[in-house]
């Protein structure tokens, strides 16, 4: 795959990939023209046009940039732009610096628009995740390689998570899962890792569901002890005891069974299983009411249609209004009379749908596969290790934020906040989007190919 010791005449380099680029100004178009439509004749519609019409010409200049400047130098400088990003994420966390807003600290005010830090810093994680990885390419079976990933994204995740910016972390962690199985390391740890993320995802779910439904702490002990689990000292001891004993004695019962395990790995699968735990518990406490909220709106939207569920209810009947060939852009009734919330931003689709209807959705949904496609095959292609991994971990983030958009609308995914890029309005992540879609471009118009 990799083949870096050739000589120029052996090579042929082509700078452009014009599928892939034509896909990218296409979903920008369609996002500029969905956000005006989306916010024609409301009150904030000249405010959020003139902002977006600053972004659009900025989010093509960090796409050149990405694209003409050499992404390997990101490799060997990765240890300053680390540097970069803690300094950012601590910024924003000052006050007088950082401004809330939707209930975080994630801005930088300007004076024209505002900055979110987080958005830059997700891309600028997987070039910085990425050189340690390629730097260590050779030992990555060993367990000290993930453990050192994580080691040097975690004080980035803290940070994040001191704003707070839940959807960050979403989008993120599953990006670091996918890098390390790109890079080839053991399967087992992967398993390990992913064990963290769901403990720690799944036990703040679980009590935010107890947390909205109080009487049901009522009908049985269990689940009364398992909600202790969330603040009570005790319980907590239990829990992390019971924990390290059942390991114990697993082990012991698989060595009755001629089944031999190293003790590391048991301590390692309980400290895993204690650290998820104690991750959830940091996310539970960080957690707002409007985003336990969402945890209703997701198991049981139409439980509360005027409330909780309101949302994600109007943005699903945009959609179903506009039928095949839709309403026409400018036209839209559910959208443009104010039913569907943040209609430009995490609602985007709904306006897309209504008014384009269902070819001009799956329109949308084309462009993306094309764009996932081309970053695939420019991974594969790429000169170095570092190309690629960058190429994956760029192609995993995209993935993920489409699957996330795509699924919230038809009840596959929670209201998770996450804008669709390209599309979405939001400067921070156009801009953050077309930077990586840059690089890609800068891996592919260094790669390598055969005469």
């Amino acid at each position: 795959m990799f083949n870096i010791h050739l000589s120029d005449q052996n090579i042929k380099r082509t700078n452009t990939d014009y599928i892939f680029v034509g896909a990218v100004f296409m979903l920008v178009l369609i996002g500029t023209i969905s956000v005006m439509s989306a916010v024609s004749g409301t009150a904030l519609g000249a405010h959020v046009v003139r902002t977006h019409m600053i972004a659009v010409p900025a989010a093509f200049a960090a796409f050149f940039f990405g694209w003409f400047f050499n992404y390997q130098v990101y490799q060997e400088q990765w240890k300053w732009l680390y540097a970069m990003i803690i300094f950012i994420l601590i910024l924003v966390l000052i006050p007088h610096i950082g401004s809330y807003q939707r209930g975080s600290r994630s801005w930088i005010s300007l004076p024209f628009f505002s900055v979110q830090p987080s958005e830059i810093c997700r891309v600028a994680m997987i070039l910085v995740a990425s050189a340690y990885i390629a730097f260590n390419i050779k030992r990555i079976k060993e367990p000290l390689v993930p453990i050192m990933v994580f080691v040097i994204i975690m004080p980035i995740f803290f940070l994040i998570m001191k704003q707070p910016d839940f959807s960050s972390i979403v989008i993120s962690f599953p990006v670091l899962l996918a890098l390390l199985y790109c890079a080839g390391v053991n399967i087992f740890y992967l398993v390990l890792i992913f064990l963290f993320g769901f403990f720690a995802s799944v036990f703040p779910l679980a009590w935010t569901y107890i947390y909205l439904h109080p009487d049901i702490t009522a009908q049985s002990a269990v689940i009364k002890i398992f909600y202790g689990l969330s603040s009570n000292a005790f319980y907590i001891f239990i829990f992390c005891a019971a924990v390290c004993l059942f390991t114990f004695l697993a082990g012991v019962v698989l060595r009755q069974f001629r089944i031999y395990i190293p003790a590391f790995l048991l301590i390692l699968v309980a400290g895993v299983i204690i650290s998820g735990f104690a991750g959830g518990l940091f996310v539970n406490n960080k957690m707002k009411d409007y985003q336990r909220k969402r945890v209703e709106v997701f198991l049981a939207p139409s439980s509360d249609p005027k409330g909780a569920g309101y949302n994600i209810l109007q943005a699903q009947i945009a959609m179903g209004a506009g039928g095949v060939l839709g309403k026409g852009v400018f036209s839209g009734t559910q959208s443009r009379l104010g039913f569907v919330p943040e209609k430009h931003t995490d609602f985007i689709l709904a306006v897309v749908g209504e008014e384009m209807g269902l070819w001009g959705t799956l329109t949308v949904l084309a462009l993306y596969f094309i764009i996932l496609w081309r970053i695939f095959l420019i991974a594969y292609n790429s000169s170095d290790v570092y190309g690629y991994l960058v190429c994956s971990g760029i192609f995993s983030m995209f993935f993920i934020y489409a699957c996330i958009n795509f699924g919230m609308l038809i009840g596959l995914a929670p209201v998770a906040g996450i804008p669709l890029p390209l599309i979405s309005y939001g400067g921070s992540n156009l801009a953050a989007s077309m930077w990586a879609l840059g690089i890609v471009q800068s891996v592919y118009s260094r790669r390598i190919t055969f005469r």
